[in-house]
């Protein structure tokens, strides 16, 4: 059954990825007992070191598959491979002897980065070329050299002895008799055994598996254990897209004194560029009979302000959110910064905008630490809570490793069967949620993150929705002018609608629904037709995407209110803050809305085409100012005007200075703080 594995070329290639993966189990224990703090400075219990290396041998064994493929590759030629071909042999020599020495150098390097500054190597150890003479010679006194090289010559010959033997035992030795079937059962066993390693763990939703990242390294919130987890090679790897400088000091230092101002910071210094405001309680929280109130945060998937009846959508697809904002405190001016799911989730938590020109910040592996509000919340019990995994986007590193007493319930935590690609649906979601929320002690209060997903392709309509019914009475044209491209896409609305409704009465029937505080923000919007119903700027100026409903909801805690000026997303929890009584330190550019803004009329940031030439905004009630990144092209543009893409600035000089200053300060002081936002940052 298994003759398979007297394949010479399976034995020889399982050979030699095994023997990548010793050497590297080896320099991983290496680490640990002579680099590592952990078990040192650093104590932690036997179960999360070795949750925290067993993570790292999955990433030493995808390098080692990695190391491996040409070989594969080599083996598997028809006809000419190395089974038959001497000189392929030879030159499979001569990778191997490059791959290990390679291997071993770049092991020598991480080792002394880390032995320096308390980090595995990454992208911005290639400032050390830029003074070469000065960092060779500071690593001659400093290491010893000569040692370190006879070491690694002496690891690449053993290395070498035990790939001579291994290929004398597979390639060369007589070929047993293997039958075709058994070969070509071998040959996909091995193609299957390689990508399940290279993606590093079974893929629980198999319609969107999720590969092991640098992300999952950082669960416990130490850095010196998310250190013991990674992989060196493969962590430089990932930082190496992020190699550009990310932020330019001058800038930040000339634009200070205006975001000094802007934010509020009583004791600014334009030395140490201080943004950090301590902020005491307010001395008039709400509270229900005494007890300070419960937090919960809902993102709505893709939900722009089009979609919804207040912002008169002919098709009123949103009766639950439309009451929801007619009862609570309505913003019909909110902004997220940069539209996207990953850059609206890391902005809500964080405080700071993902201005980030190169993917997402979430997926940066060099800004992973960010002090937040959140953790301000010091007496609240924390959940977050999503249908799918969060290590989509590396999300999970961001709160993990900066949220160290939070409970995430991801896929796999729920009874609740998986609907599609992006996990349990939505309603389930919030059945899963209320089930913890309802159960926890009354006497403390919580803070729950809900992440919804189902409003998103493709809008999938599960089978088991309560009494949710599909609307297919709309023509094409109706929707069409509604601002939806097809009726799922209407539908998916009306049914994250329909889901808010439902939890409301989940929350009423489990008993903290009256001391809580309900904050629903969209993300963004998804692709819509025309938007008759909006104000022309709405596409004219391409704020369809950044647009979105936001409602803070706590019938008998607050009263109803419409606050006409702009609000921010990144304003969240300096609000949410202010509202249930806590002292905190904001580090952020997030600022509380209840609290008059002191620039006047009330400015915040935006962000459009945010790849690589992001086109950045400040935007008021009724003026915004666009510029074009690295260009001297600046347009102000009257929001209520019918013909809203003219260009206003020259009517309006004073408006176009002020908000052209705040517009480029506010987006290089997000680019510096996103590097310098943890709490080793944070003047004390």
């Amino acid at each position: 059954m298994l003759t398979w594995l007297q394949s010479r070329r399976v034995r020889y290639l399982a050979g030699v990825c095994l023997l990548f993966w010793l050497l590297m189990i080896a320099l991983r224990v290496i680490f640990l007992l002579g680099f590592s703090e952990v078990g040192d400075t650093i104590q932690t219990s036997g179960e999360v070191l070795a949750k925290s290396l067993y993570i790292g041998f999955k990433f030493d064994l995808r390098l080692a598959l990695l190391l491996c493929l040409p070989l594969i590759l080599l083996a598997y030629i028809p006809r000419l491979n190395l089974v038959r071909v001497s000189l392929l042999r030879h030159l499979a020599w001569g990778y191997v002897l490059i791959a290990v020495s390679a291997l071993l150098v770049f092991y020598v390097f991480d080792f002394g980065h880390y032995a320096y500054l308390g980090v595995r190597i990454n992208s911005t150890a290639m400032r050390f070329f830029e003074d070469f003479a000065i960092s060779r010679n500071m690593v001659w006194e400093s290491y010893p050299v000569v040692w370190i090289t006879l070491g690694v010559i002496s690891t690449v010959i053993l290395f070498l002895a035990a790939y001579r033997v291994l290929v004398f035992a597979s390639l060369l030795r007589p070929q047993p008799l293997v039958p075709v079937k058994s070969r070509i059962i071998g040959g996909f066993t091995l193609f299957f055994a390689t990508v399940l390693g290279i993606l590093g763990q079974w893929p629980g939703n198999i319609e969107n598996p999720v590969p092991l990242r640098w992300s999952d390294a950082f669960f416990s919130g130490s850095t010196a254990i998310a250190s013991l987890g990674l992989n060196p090679v493969l962590y430089f790897a990932d930082s190496y897209e992020y190699e550009e400088a990310p932020y330019e000091k001058e800038k930040v230092e000339h634009y200070y004194s205006d975001i000094s101002v802007y934010l509020g910071v009583k004791d600014p210094n334009p030395e140490q560029l201080n943004y950090l405001r301590q902020v005491p309680a307010n001395k008039t929280p709400v509270s229900l009979d005494g007890k300070q109130p419960n937090v919960v945060f809902i993102m709505l998937e893709s939900l722009g302000a089009s979609r919804l009846g207040i912002y008169n959508n002919p098709l009123k697809p949103s009766p639950n959110l439309d009451r929801i904002a007619r009862e609570g405190w309505f913003m019909p001016n909110f902004y997220v910064p940069v539209s996207g799911t990953a850059r609206t989730v890391f902005a809500s938590l964080t405080g700071l905008a993902d201005v980030t020109r190169v993917n997402t910040a979430s997926r940066n592996t060099l800004i992973i630490d960010q002090t937040m509000i959140i953790n301000e919340f010091k007496d609240y019990d924390k959940k977050y809570f999503i249908g799918g995994n969060l290590g989509w986007a590396n999300m999970s590193a961001v709160i993990n490793h900066n949220i160290p007493d939070i409970e995430i319930f991801e896929e796999g935590s729920f009874s609740s069967p998986n609907v599609d690609v992006w996990g349990i649906s939505d309603l389930d979601l919030f059945k899963e949620t209320d089930k913890v929320l309802s159960q926890l002690p009354k006497e403390r209060p919580f803070f729950a993150y809900i992440q919804t997903a189902a409003n998103h392709r493709p809008f999938t309509v599960p089978d088991n929705n309560d009494d949710f019914e599909v609307d297919l009475s709309h023509s094409d044209e109706a929707l069409s002018k509604a601002g939806f491209k097809s009726e799922a896409q209407y539908n998916a609305v009306r049914l994250l609608d329909y889901n808010i409704g439902r939890f409301m009465e989940m929350a009423k029937a489990g008993g903290y629904f009256d001391n809580t505080i309900f904050v629903l923000y969209g993300d963004h919007n998804n692709r819509i037709t025309e938007t008759p119903h909006m104000k022309p700027f709405y596409e004219a100026l391409d704020l369809d995407g950044l647009h979105v409903p936001n409602m803070i909801y706590a019938p008998k805690l607050l009263k109803p209110r419409v606050i006409e000026e702009t609000v921010s997303l990144v304003d969240m929890f300096p609000t949410v803050a202010g509202l249930v009584g806590i002292p905190y330190r904001n580090n952020t550019m997030g600022r509380d809305i209840s609290q008059p803004a002191p620039e006047g009329e009330r400015v915040v940031y935006t962000q459009t085409s945010h790849k690589t030439r992001p086109v950045i905004g400040a935007i008021t009630k009724d003026f915004m100012l666009r510029i074009e990144y690295n260009s001297d092209t600046i347009k102000l543009h009257d929001l209520n005007s019918p013909t809203p893409a003219e260009d206003v600035s020259e009517q309006h000089p004073a408006m176009t200075i002020r908000l052209t200053r705040l517009a480029k300060g506010i987006y290089e002081s997000t680019r510096y703080l996103l590097h310098n936002n943890g709490e080793r940052d944070i003047p004390k």
